[in-house]
Parts: C-alpha cells; structure tokens; sequence
C-alpha cells in the first residue's frame, strides 16, 4: 500500500517555516530550508556512492545536525537508517554494522579507527565528518559536490525505514524494523496530543537522538518547532543553556531528573519558559515525581512504550499529574493510558484480556507496531503474534483505564533509560578467564534508578579483583553495561530444572519494595 513519506511532509514545512531555526545545536544554526538543502544534498551523495533503495546507513555520532540531515536524507531516497548509540564500545559498535550489513556509516575518523579493526565481515564504506577538505570519505565534501534539490521517492506502508537497535535477551543483537507506515503513526501520535510543541516552540533534546530522544525530531520539524541539540547532561549548564534558549518542551529520562533535583537543591533556577517536561525510557518514583513538580511546576508528563511500538503507547499527560498530586496521588505511580491509535490490553498466559486490577503482560496491537526484528525470524515470533507485540512487562489497570506497571517477565535492566541484558552481560563475564559461572540482575540505584549487578563464581584459585572485573568490562561494554556491584560467591542457587535462579539471586536487593522496578 503507498504512503506519504516521511520526508515529504518535512520538506513541505520547511517551505513554510523556510526562514525559521530548525536545528540549533551550539554555535551552529540550519533554517528549515538550509536542513532541507544539506539533506537533499546528502540524499544524492550516498546514491553517488552505489546504494541502493534499501541499503543500510548507519550513523554513529552524538547529538549533531549531521544525524538529522542523515535521518531526512535516508527518507527520502528510501535507504534504511541504522543508527547505533555513541556510548557503546567500539566492539560493539562494530557488531551492530556487521549485523546491519551497512553499505556506509557516518562517523568520525577517531571512531572509525575504534571499530574497523573489530569487523569480522566486509568494511562499509566511510563517511567521515573529518574526513579532510576534498576527500572523496570528507562530508562536507561529498555535500557540496551535489545539488540542494531531491524530491522524495515513493515509499509503501510495510517498507523499512530504519532499524532500531537494542541488544536481545539471548545477548544477541536485534533490530526493531520500523517501517514507513509505523513512522507515520508515530508522527500523528505526537502532532494530536495536547501538549505537542507548535511554530515557535523550542524543543530540547539532551538524551541520544540516535535514541529515544530522536523519535520527536520529525514532528518538531513539520509543526514549525525549533530543536535545540545538546551534546552532553550536565545539569548546571543544561539549566543554564535551557534558559537562555527559552526551551519550551524537553525530554529527559528520569536518572536525569533526579540529577537536576540534587542540583537545583543547591541553588534554584526556575525555568519560566518551560511547558512540557517529558520523561519516560525508565520508571520514576512517584516522591520523585512530586519533587520535580515542586521545582519546575505543572509541566510533567510521561510517555511507555519501546522501539517495538515506534515510541510511546501510553501516556501520563500533565493534566493527569496535576489531578493525580491533588485527588489520586497513587496514580503517579502509573504510566497513563492508551495514545490515539494504539491498541494496548493486558492479558493472561492464555492470551485473553483480565479485568480491572488483575495482573497479565501488556500486548499492543496498531500502525505503530513494528513488522520483526531485523533477519531474526525466531526472536520476532517470541514476541509478534498475530501482528500484535507481546512487551513482556507485567500490569494491571485501574477502573479509569490507567496502567500500572509492577514487574517485567524479562530480566532486562534500564540503567538511565538505556536498556541492558543479563546474558548480554554475562556472556562478557564469561570470556575473563577467571570465571566460572555468573549471574547478572538489576538492583536499586537513587541515581540511575537500576544499575547492573553481578554475582560471579570464580574458578579453583582465581583472585582477580572487582578493579581488574571493570577494566575487563569497560574494553567490551558501554559504560551503562557495566556490572556496578560485583560480589563473588560460592555458588550459585538453581531451580528444579538446573537453571541459575535469577529472581532469587536479585530478591534481597528489592526486599521491602511495592514492585520490582524503580
């Protein structure tokens, strides 16, 4: 079925919002006609290289006008983004290129160096930010040799527009294939809620766009909203640099949150100009809700939901944070209900609906729900049934249709908004010649909300330190995927079928908690 694509509904706002900011991002400033130019520019550059509609572009930077030029480019010659998170380890990085079969990566020279040697399979081609005036891998180069025009292709419904990558809960990588069709249902998610930025509105994105934060960049720029790019958290010059560019809506996951509380305990630094502070990618306390109530007034709002479903499919508006402080303050506890399209139940094993209060896993059927994981039938099965995705988190709802998550069926952990596996990690543990066996869990953390744990079985007179355990982790895992408490143990408990008993290796860390996320 044809769709609109994605690009061409920008390329109509930047005719009308021609002259206005789009991308601010330090010193540098785009206009909406200037980002379309540069991504039009960057459209036929990559088709200049040999690809082809469908080939994979990966994209490993921090936050930068270049991963929105690409975003655009990718669209509207119908290339596949592939972004890959600039805090993973080289290592990493090289396994995600690998897995995505890239035909090019936007990088740096220093990062290219970090992970080509590491390739096990063909080197992409490179397109370098650095790469030296006149280079044939230079961007700027390769921009400038090419025209300003570029008129979006025609795109289907069920055709891959990018591949969002997570790690799997087997410690293998996956892919969320996201579609066009998805991406314009994520685009209607965001311009029909309430709170929606509009012309002359600031958005300020702190948290990887190559991530989460980057799911807002196209409905910024078809409503006319100015995105202010930061390249780091640190909370005195956020607050500070947040002020001075009058940041109307921003997006911070709650480790962030927590950080500005302590800062802003030191000094207060209100933020008139601020209307919508959105949080999500990780659960928050409820007093740490009202604490940031407190600080920066009436403007919280919450959003769940995974690359699975293109972004948010539940929603804790600032209405119902607001209402919740002053009639039903458990409610803070919740993560909101069901956006626009979005189709969420909770289910039993048997895969019927329950009843209010009642707790089963949250299934989410609609548009926005992903066609698989990239080139991995057997891991997309676990979790797509009959096109509706099976999240693995467990909740109950409440009579007004509010949602509250109490416990994931996975193990996964999220570490400041980043999601991290057990066995992803413990098959790294595994390769120090020292271990014997390893069990990795999630526990409380006041800053990070959970943090990465070990439990670690050495071998017969092996008496490696915790210091030597994170400099081997730290040369093969980002550093949100580091094990921050390391125990080593005699043994480890198992249950009837022979299996490390997980739960029970994690249970004394939550004793005497409501539910086991934090």
């Amino acid at each position: 079925m044809p769709v609109t694509n994605v690009a061409t509904l920008v390329q109509r706002a930047s005719r009308h919002f021609a002259a206005r900011t789009a991308i601010a991002c330090g010193d540098r400033r785009l206009s909406h006609a200037e980002l379309d130019a540069r991504s039009s520019r960057l459209a036929h550059a990559l088709l200049g290289l040999g690809l082809r509609r469908g080939d994979r572009v990966g994209v490993c930077l921090p936050n930068s006008p270049e991963v929105v030029e690409l975003e655009l480019a990718c669209y509207k010659a119908a290339l596949v983004k592939a972004p890959i998170n600039a805090r993973l380890s080289p290592r990493e990085v090289a396994q995600v290129v690998a897995n995505a079969e890239a035909a090019v990566v936007l990088t740096t020279r220093e990062r290219a160096e970090a992970f080509v040697p590491l390739l096990e399979g063909p080197v992409p081609g490179l397109l370098l930010l650095d790469g030296g005036e006149g280079r044939d891998d230079d961007y700027e180069t390769l921009l400038a040799r090419a025209s300003d025009r570029f008129e979006p292709v025609a795109v289907q419904r069920d055709e891959v527009a990018v591949l969002h990558y997570t790690s799997g809960s087997s410690g293998t990588l996956k892919a969320a294939m996201q579609t066009f069709g998805n991406r314009l249902a994520q685009l209607r998610k965001f311009l029909m809620r309430g709170e929606a930025g509009r012309d002359g509105d600031v958005l300020g994105l702190v948290g990887p766009i190559t991530h989460a934060s980057g799911m807002q960049l196209v409905p910024a720029l078809c409503s006319g909203t100015s995105i202010r790019l930061f390249r780091g958290f640190d909370p005195d010059r956020w607050l500070h640099e947040m002020h001075v560019a009058r940041v109307t809506h921003t997006f911070l996951v709650p480790t962030m949150i927590h950080m500005l509380i302590e800062a802003q305990e030191q000094r207060y630094r209100p933020l008139p100009d601020l209307r919508r502070l959105g949080y999500g990618a990780a659960p928050m306390a409820p007093a740490r809700i009202l604490r940031a109530m407190d600080l920066f007034g009436p403007v919280l709002a919450q959003g769940y939901g995974a690359g699975e479903t293109t972004s948010g499919v539940c929603a804790l508006t600032i209405e119902d944070h607001v209402h919740a402080r002053a009639v039903r303050p458990e409610r803070l506890a919740s993560c909101g209900r069901p956006l626009l399209e979005c189709e969420v139940d909770i289910v039993g094993d048997d895969g019927q609906p329950l009843g209010v209060g009642e707790v089963g896993e949250i299934v989410v059927g609609g548009p926005d729900v992903f066609a698989g994981y990239w080139r991995a039938p057997e891991l997309t099965a676990e979790v797509l049934k009959q096109g509706r995705y099976h999240t693995g988190d467990l909740a109950r709802r409440d009579e007004d249709g509010y949602l509250y998550i109490v416990d994931r069926k996975k193990d996964m952990v999220i570490s400041g908004g980043f999601n991290v596996y057990p066995t992803e990690v413990e098959a790294v543990l595994y390769q120090h010649p020292a271990v014997a066996e390893a069990c990795v869990f999630a526990v409380p953390d006041d800053k990070w909300g959970e943090v990465v744990a070990a439990h670690v079985v050495l071998k017969p007179g092996a008496a490696p330190t915790v210091e030597a355990f994170d400099a081997f982790c730290s040369e093969r895992l980002g550093g949100f995927k580091k094990p921050r408490r390391v125990e080593f143990v005699d043994a480890l408990p198992r249950n009837a079928n022979g299996k490390v008993a997980r739960k029970q290796v994690q249970d004394p860390y939550w004793a005497g908690r409501a539910r086991r996320v934090n």
